[in-house]
């Protein structure tokens, strides 16, 4: 895996050019402008959340004939140089900071610049300057799904825990938590009826506390499998590509090529980093945030304040084939090559085959029964939790049912 991931990382930067960070760009002469991202710390080649934020803004710069500028951050002290130093030049129609680490700084430069516009990814300040689009998600729907599906794969196997590991213990992954407890207890409450049989399934989480240490993600999903986690959600960027080695390692043990036991990716459709180990990923659309912000940009449309995207905007859900192929078709072709290789498949028809294979292993039924869950969070008849804040996740954590927990929903 180390030595894929390092193409791929290597595949990823290859056009950039360094300075102050990673800066790369387009066809100079025949753009009619220029957008410009800045990545936090990690950057480029994350398999999650900073890849979907290239996806999104390489469409929109294809789409609308722009000039696509990236500038990577190698640490957080790079953040105001890095945003002041695109500022200054007054040349971009949008600057587009991806991660909440940033907010700070886009509040700090955007009040020195206000007549440039500004997007941040997973940014929120009610004093933020009227320039600057605030993209938020519901992380809380599309966990929910996953949680149901964790919560029916377990039950339909006849198992009673499930796992989470997640990265740094901040707001926004506390709505990852309550979800996905939300999307189990409605697991239990649909199979009581389903079956006719009472359940009761355990929810094992840890906080690792990092973002890029897979070494200890891995030993938190040992530790939960070793519990009789059935399926593990991982909700921590690279700290999670260990939750997929160890539940590879599990399946080995046991003989098996496919699960259960399963892993459940996140950000992207990170399915295909793991054939028959990862059951589906829960999407987290900054491509679509991304590609929403540059779009009203350049139509005129743009706003500061607020955009917040869940199921029903098309920004959270749970990943499809299709889905994972799209991802797996972005990365460059010596990489989808070797990748495959190192997979032991001749060709993407065969990966497809297998992932859609994978998928077979749960019954229909179960994922019928989390597009149901979508259909009625998108209706609004169900609403998720939210917390933000260390009472509200202990509140849902302490929930007995669904519908104690919808009412922590505000």
């Amino acid at each position: 895996m180390k030595k894929v991931f390092g193409l791929l990382l290597i595949g990823l930067m290859a056009f950039a050019v360094v300075a102050s960070g990673c800066i790369g760009g387009g066809e100079k002469s025949t753009t009619q402008g220029k957008i410009a991202i800045v990545y936090d710390v990690g950057g480029r080649g994350d398999l999650s959340f900073n890849d979907m934020a290239y996806l999104g803004a390489s469409k929109a710069a294809k789409d609308f004939n722009l000039q696509l500028v990236e500038l990577q951050s190698n640490s957080e002290d790079d953040y105001v140089t890095n945003l002041e130093t695109l500022a200054s030049q007054k040349e971009y129609t949008i600057i587009i900071a991806v991660g909440f680490m940033m907010t700070d700084a886009v509040k700090q430069v955007a009040t020195k610049y206000p007549d440039q516009k500004f997007a941040i990814i997973d940014g929120f300040d009610p004093e933020m300057p009227d320039n600057v689009m605030m993209i938020l998600f519901k992380e809380n729907e599309g966990s929910a799904l996953v949680g149901a599906l964790a919560g029916l794969i377990a039950a339909n196997d006849g198992k009673d825990k499930v796992g989470i590991v997640l990265g740094m213990e901040i707001p926004v992954l506390y709505k990852f938590e309550a979800g996905y407890r939300f999307g189990i207890k409605w697991a239990e409450d649909y199979y009581k009826q389903k079956e006719g049989k009472d359940i009761n399934l355990d929810v094992l989480y840890q906080y690792t506390g990092s973002f890029g240490d897979a070494a200890k993600g891995k030993a938190a999903a040992q530790a939960q499998l070793s519990q009789g986690a059935w399926v593990i959600y991982q909700v921590a960027g690279g700290t999670g590509l260990g939750v997929f080695d160890a539940v590879e390692e599990a399946l080995k043990a046991q003989n098996k090529k496919m699960g259960p036991p399963f892993a459940i990716g996140v950000d992207s459709a990170q399915d295909w980093i793991k054939p028959g180990v990862i059951i589906a990923s829960m999407m987290k659309r900054v491509d679509v945030g991304v590609y929403t912000a540059v779009k009203d940009a350049v139509e005129g449309n743009f706003k500061g304040g607020v955009v917040e995207l869940g199921l029903k905007e098309g920004g959270v859900g749970v990943s499809t084939v299709d889905d994972v192929m799209a991802m797996f078709d972005s990365l460059p072709q010596d990489t989808q090559q070797q990748k495959l290789k190192d997979l032991g498949f001749n060709s993407r028809d065969e990966l497809k085959q297998y992932l859609e294979d994978t998928r077979k292993q749960v019954p229909d039924w179960v994922w019928g029964a989390v597009d149901e869950l979508k259909q009625k969070i998108i209706s609004g008849e169900i609403k998720v939790p939210a917390p933000m804040d260390k009472d509200g996740i202990e509140a849902v954590r302490s929930a007995q049912t669904w519908q104690d927990m919808m009412n922590l929903a505000k």
